[in-house]
């Protein structure tokens, strides 16, 4: 499937490509694709490509070349895409302790919907969530797929502080904080594994495209992933879905 695109200048030296405005696989494969055929082209002007739900943003080396020419090219590119294999991704299979001791806002969401705490981690931990794109944080994934029964909106003051790998739900969407940081999701427990590490040679193991699931684990549990996580020695649970 093709969009009908628009390309934008932004900034001095980046255009902006957009595609419909809502969160879906279709679009998202899209992009990735899109993504990938810019850089198999090795254009040499190009420094970075970011995508987000809904877009691409690329990025270039100097704030002289003509955005007119450009623009023509990344759409020569799009249109002569071929159909092709898709990148191989992963599920990842991320521990989670649900317990009160970390799910500061499980109560409050219990009572707000009418459904019990365990319901609500049953729901969370069944689904496959999507990664579409990684931001506000390194390592904060942005998930799509949340079951609409859990859609709870943010906190009306945010807390100034929230622990590392707090895991959360905002609105449509639930996510792991990285680090610890201001936020102001929702908060149902916290994973003891590292979404982010700059002493890796790839910092954070996800990439868009991705997908993710939950799985509830014990307090002791947790502890004792925490301890391997700590010495470095812990490997994350995955499977290539496409390969």
């Amino acid at each position: 499937m093709r969009f009908n695109l628009s390309y934008k200048p932004f900034g001095e030296r980046a255009i902006l490509i957009e595609w419909p405005s809502e969160i879906s696989k279709t679009v998202l494969s899209d992009i990735l694709f899109f993504k990938e055929n810019i850089k198999k082209h090795k254009l040499g002007s190009i420094v970075e490509i970011r995508s987000a739900y809904n877009s691409l943003l690329v990025i270039y080396n100097d704030d002289t070349f003509s955005f007119e020419e450009e623009i023509s090219l990344l759409e020569i590119i799009y249109s002569s895409n071929k159909l092709s294999k898709e990148s191989p991704s992963k599920l990842w299979k991320i521990p989670v302790c649900y317990e009160d001791h970390f799910a500061l806002d499980l109560d409050v969401m219990s009572e707000a919907k009418q459904m019990s705490k365990a319901k609500i981690v049953k729901l969370h931990s069944e689904t496959v969530y999507t990664v579409y794109f990684i931001g506000f944080l390194p390592g904060f994934l942005y998930l799509g797929g949340l079951d609409e029964r859990l859609v709870a909106p943010r906190k009306g003051t945010p807390r100034m502080k929230i622990k590392k790998g707090a895991v959360a739900i905002g609105g449509s969407q639930t996510g792991v904080y990285p680090n610890e940081s201001p936020g102001g999701w929702n908060i149902i427990g916290n994973s003891p594994i590292d979404f982010f590490n700059s002493k890796n040679e790839i910092p954070c193991f996800a990439k868009a495209g991705d997908s993710i699931q939950f799985y509830e684990i014990s307090f002791e549990e947790y502890n004792t992933i925490k301890t391997l996580v700590d010495a470095g020695v812990y490997q994350i649970e995955n499977e290539v879905l496409n390969d």
